[in-house]
């Protein structure tokens, strides 16, 4: 879609003009009588689509608490509105409202490309067309700009976590990660099988791999941009199982075909790292994702079994089923040994935390408060909701082992996100590390009422990455 500004809604040359209202629209749009005909009330996500003297007007409302998140969803509303008619839309943005001129620009850019998405390509027939250009009448062209190369790498994201797990093996996830590569002269990737592993000594992450025919990949992308600062260098990490049986420890069948989402953490740090350097943000990026299946085979590892990570320490595996935190356990320990300075790990990791804070936040933990913070701050600006969760010495407790230095799962059933944090937090190394635990607002079972119009992958992360990367230029 191609986003443009204009100084008045005649320079805009639209099918289609659209504004977002709390009330009455402006009175020279003459669309308030047609309104009060058919009962419109401007509620969040409301859209109505009205013909003044022969221009097409489309109203969305804002409903009674007006953020960002609501001009998301107004955006949403329009795209899905005026899909099937296509062409271009301009839309007229208020200065009068609480969210400001440029937080405005960069929801309904967000919203309708975003809502505008089809995750249904592969179905066979026609497809609707989709929106071509939005105009926004009175907005900055700068974040017009930004907002929508984000909001692309987002949908990209999508694009991976929806993949069938028959085409995106994890040996595909590192041939797209090359396309990314490609996008940037500053952007560089190698990937590495299961004798990489070995070498690295990657026991835990190679436990996970070994049950499945498809073969894994260790993903390591890198952004370089000249006057980048000289003292961070910002570690991404992402699960990305493209596939998670649950191992010998099986998952129920129902809903397991939503399992190929179980790589959107890794999603988020590839398409994260193409939008930053599509931006051409001055920050250094490593990008470290582990890609595997987690299958049943004769070849499968064991509850029971005990594993040496990269860093040296033993893993007893109490649940095939906790695996995310065992690939990123040596994925995590290799960002730190490649120079990450400060490290964020994203990962569709445990069901409590999506009972625990439903499709909506994900949970953020970390050894620096002062890190964790930040990242959380991150999200909330970008539009991926975050919030903190504590970790205290006292903790570590829940993963000894008789055994082992640790175990990767407990039958206590208490503080499950935690525990698989304080399991991170064993090999995450020096130095500021967080930990995003998406298992909810990742990949969506179930529709939202908001701009992710359909089930499946969000994007979740892509956003937070290019704020936080530019909070740190």
């Amino acid at each position: 879609m191609d986003v443009a500004t204009a100084s008045d809604p005649s320079a805009a040359d639209a099918g289609i003009v659209a504004v977002a209202v709390t009330g009455d629209p402006p009175a020279e749009l003459g669309v308030s009588e047609p309104l009060k005909a058919e009962g419109f009330r401007p509620d969040a996500g409301a859209a109505t689509l009205v013909n003044s003297d022969g221009r097409l007007v489309a109203v969305a409302g804002l409903g009674d608490e007006v953020d960002a998140d609501a001009y998301r969803a107004a955006g949403a509303a329009v795209a899905r509105l005026v899909r099937r008619a296509g062409g271009s839309v301009a839309w007229i943005l208020d200065g009068s409202q609480p969210v400001g001129v440029d937080e405005q620009v960069r929801a309904i850019v967000e919203g309708i490309m975003l809502g505008d998405y089809d995750p249904g390509r592969w179905k066979t027939g026609e497809r609707d067309g989709g929106i071509e250009r939005l105009v926004l009448v009175g907005g900055g062209e700068e974040e017009a700009r930004r907002a929508a190369t984000v909001a692309g790498w987002v949908n990209r994201a999508r694009g991976l976590a929806n993949e069938p797990p028959n085409e995106l093996t994890p040996e595909r996830l590192a041939a797209r990660a090359e396309e990314i590569a490609a996008t940037s002269p500053r952007l560089s990737v190698e990937a590495g099988g299961p004798e990489r592993l070995a070498e690295l000594g990657m026991g835990a992450f190679g436990a996970v791999a070994q049950g499945s025919h498809n073969p894994a990949r260790l993903i390591v992308l890198r952004y370089d941009p000249p006057e980048a600062r000289d003292d961070v260098v910002l570690g991404l990490v992402g699960k990305a199982v493209t596939f998670d049986t649950g191992g010998i420890s099986i998952k129920p069948s129902l809903y397991m075909e939503d399992m190929k989402g179980d790589m959107a953490g890794g999603a988020a740090v590839l398409a994260g790292i193409g939008a930053v350097a599509e931006l051409e943000l001055p920050i250094r990026l490593l990008g470290v994702v582990g890609a595997t299946e987690n299958m049943v085979s004769g070849e499968s590892y064991r509850p029971g079994d005990i594993l040496r990570a990269g860093n040296g320490k033993t893993i007893e595996v109490t649940n095939t089923d906790a695996e995310g935190r065992l690939v990123l356990a040596d994925v995590l320990w290799h960002a730190r040994q490649e120079g990450a300075t400060h490290i964020v790990d994203f990962a569709t990791l445990t069901g409590a935390m999506n009972r625990a804070l439903g499709d909506l936040y994900a949970g953020v933990f970390g050894n620096d408060d002062e890190w964790r913070d930040q990242v959380v701050a991150a999200g909330n600006r970008g539009g991926d909701h975050a919030w903190s969760w504590p970790m205290h010495r006292r903790y570590r407790r829940l993963i000894d082992s008789t055994f082992a230095d640790m175990k990767n799962s407990t039958v206590r059933g208490q503080a499950l996100p935690v525990y698989a944090a304080e399991f991170l937090k064993e090999f995450a190394g020096d130095g500021p590390w967080a930990h995003i635990d998406m298992a909810g607002p990742g990949f969506l079972r179930w529709t939202r009422p908001d701009y992710f119009l359909t089930p499946g992958g969000t994007g979740y992360g892509v956003r937070l990455i290019a704020e936080l990367a530019r909070s740190l230029t």
